[in-house]
C-alpha cells in the first residue's frame, strides 16, 4: 500500500490522503463501534478521481472500501482485511432540482436531513428518513437501501433512486436508469446497486425521484397497559384501510430510559406506546386520527394525546429518537438486530420476544417501525462478560430463526454487512448465494472492492 500512496497524492492531491495513525483511527469504525484499521484514506473530490483510484487499486490488487458518514449499523464501511478507505464527504453537491418532474440529482455526500429541509422549501419532499438523517449521507443510504419511520406509507430509499452513475471496480463509469417516470429498458442495474452496501461500485451521482410535500402533518400517541395490546393495535390499524404515514413502537424498557435520559414525562409505567403521524388535507388527517384513536380505543389503549403544536410533536419524536443513546443507560454494550415480520405476525414476534426476555433473564429492548413489521431488538450488556455474551449471541440466533418461520427477514434496513454475514444461509438458498457471488465477480473480478461484507469471512481485527 504504501508504495502507491505517491501515485494517489498525485490524483487527488496531497492533502486529501492519509496514512497517519491519528486519521487511520478515526476511519476504522462506524455506529457498530467495531474496529478494523485501513492502512490510508483518501478523499476524492470528483468522478475522474474516484475512477483514477479505483483503476490503479484494482492494478495494484488494493482493497478499497466506500465510506459515506460511518453511520451504518452492519459494519459496511469498515477496512476489516486493511485497505483504502475512500471517504465520499467531498461529494457534497445538491448539483439539480426540478419542480416541473419531480426530480433531482445529487452527490452522494450530501447529509439526509439537509437535502430533504431544501427541497422542502420549493415545496417538494423526499420522503426516506433513516433515524440517522441528520448526520447520515445520501450515498450511504443508497448503498444500505435505508428505510426509516415513513417507509410504511412511503417505501424506502430504493423506491426514489431513479438512476445513478457509479464507478466499477476496474475504474470504468457507468450509468444507469432512467430520469423518467418510467423505464424498462434492460436490466434493472439501479435496483442491483442499491443495497449492494458498496461491494459492486462507488456511487457518485444519484437521481432522486421526489413528491409534493403534504399539506398538514400531525402526529398522536397512544399509551398501553400491555406491550401484547399495542402489538395488536398496529395489525388492526394495517388491516383497517387506514394509511399512516408512521407507526412507531416502543415497548417498556425504552420508555422508561428514554425518560430517565430526557426527563420530559413519558408514561414509564406503561407497558407500550405507539407513535403515530398522518399526513395530507386538514380534513383527511383530521378523519384519520379520528379512526386510528378508535382502533386503539377498541385495542386497550389507556390514554390517547394529539400534539397541539409543532413543538409537542417534536418532542415525541424526540423521545423517539433518543432510545438508541438512552439504552447504554442500561449496560456499557448492546446488540442491535432489526427483524421485520408479516404484519399480521407482530403480536406473535411480541409475545415471543417477552418469553425469550424470561427464558434467559436477558436485557432485552424493543422498539421500532412496527407498521411494516420493523422491529428494532436490542440485547443490553457488557460484552467483557463471555458468559452473558454466549448467551446473548444463542439468542440473537434463536431470534433470527423464529423470525424466518413467521415469513420474516433477518434485516429490514441495516443490511448484513459483517454482522449478519454469518446468519446469510438461513434465509438465502445456497443457489441464490452462488448466484449473488457470480454477479460480485462479474462486478469486481480481482474482488478489492469492499472485500468480506455480506459473504461470510472472519475478519482481523486491529
Amino acid at each position: 500500500m504504501i508504495s502507491i500512496i505517491p501515485k494517489i497524492e498525485a490524483i487527488v492531491g496531497r492533502e486529501h490522503v492519509t496514512t497517519a495513525e491519528e486519521d487511520l483511527l478515526c476511519y476504522a469504525y462506524d455506529a457498530t463501534n467495531r474496529h478494523h484499521c485501513p492502512d490510508a484514506v483518501v478523499f476524492p473530490g470528483d468522478t475522474d478521481e474516484v475512477s483514477a483510484i479505483m483503476r490503479l487499486a484494482d492494478e495494484s490488487r488494493i482493497f478499497v472500501i466506500p465510506r459515506g458518514a460511518g453511520t451504518g449499523m452492519s459494519g459496511g464501511a469498515l477496512a476489516i482485511q486493511g485497505g483504502l478507505v475512500m471517504v465520499m464527504t467531498r461529494f457534497s453537491r445538491i448539483l439539480s432540482i426540478d419542480p416541473d418532474n419531480l426530480v433531482a440529482e445529487v452527490e452522494p455526500g450530501v447529509i439526509t436531513a439537509h437535502f430533504q429541509e431544501t427541497v422542502e422549501t420549493q415545496g417538494l419532499f423526499y420522503p426516506p428518513d433513516p433515524s440517522s438523517a441528520s448526520y447520515s449521507t445520501l450515498g450511504g443510504n443508497v448503498a444500505e437501501c435505508a428505510g426509516g419511520p415513513r417507509a410504511v406509507k412511503y417505501g424506502v430509499t430504493r423506491d426514489y433512486v431513479l438512476g445513478l452513475e457509479v464507478v466499477l471496480p476496474t475504474g470504468k463509469v457507468i450509468r444507469t436508469g432512467v430520469r423518467t417516470a418510467k423505464g424498462v429498458v434492460g436490466y434493472d442495474l439501479t435496483r442491483l446497486i442499491v443495497g449492494s452496501e458498496g461491494t459492486l461500485g462507488v456511487i457518485t451521482k444519484i437521481v432522486l425521484r421526489l413528491l409534493p410535500l403534504p399539506e398538514v402533518v400531525r402526529t398522536s400517541s397512544a399509551v398501553f397497559g400491555r406491550i401484547q395490546h399495542a402489538a395488536k393495535t398496529v395489525s388492526e390499524i394495517m388491516r383497517s384501510g387506514i394509511i399512516p404515514r408512521t407507526v412507531e413502537y416502543m415497548d417498556q424498557s425504552a420508555i422508561s430510559c428514554v425518560e430517565e435520559y430526557l426527563n420530559i414525562g413519558l408514561p414509564v409505567d406503561a407497558g407500550a406506546m405507539l407513535l403515530l403521524e398522518v399526513d395530507g388535507s386538514p380534513s383527511a388527517t383530521d378523519m384519520a386520527l379520528r379512526q386510528l384513536a378508535d382502533v386503539c380505543k377498541k385495542n386497550g389503549a389507556l390514554e390517547i394525546n394529539v400534539a397541539k403544536s409543532a413543538q409537542e410533536a417534536a418532542e415525541l419524536w424526540q423521545a423517539r429518537q433518543a432510545i438508541s443513546p438512552a439504552l447504554f443507560r442500561l449496560g456499557p454494550d448492546k446488540i442491535n438486530e432489526d427483524i421485520v415480520v408479516p404484519r399480521s405476525r407482530i403480536p406473535d414476534i411480541v409475545q415471543w420476544i417477552d418469553e425469550l426476555r424470561e427464558r434467559t433473564g436477558l436485557t432485552m429492548v424493543t422498539f421500532g417501525h412496527a407498521g411494516d413489521g420493523n422491529i428494532h431488538f436490542n440485547i443490553i450488556l457488557d460484552k467483557g462478560d463471555k458468559e452473558t455474551l454466549g448467551k446473548a449471541e444463542r439468542a440473537v440466533e434463536e431470534l433470527f430463526e423464529h423470525t424466518i418461520a413467521l415469513g420474516g427477514t433477518i434485516s429490514g434496513e441495516h443490511g448484513v454487512g459483517i454482522t449478519k454475514a454469518p446468519y446469510l444461509e438461513m434465509e438465502i438458498g445456497s443457489e441464490e448465494i452462488a448466484l449473488m457471488k457470480r454477479i460480485k465477480t462479474a462486478f469486481d473480478p480481482n474482488g478489492i472492492l469492499n472485500p468480506g461484507k455480506i459473504f461470510h469471512e472472519s475478519p482481523p481485527s486491529c
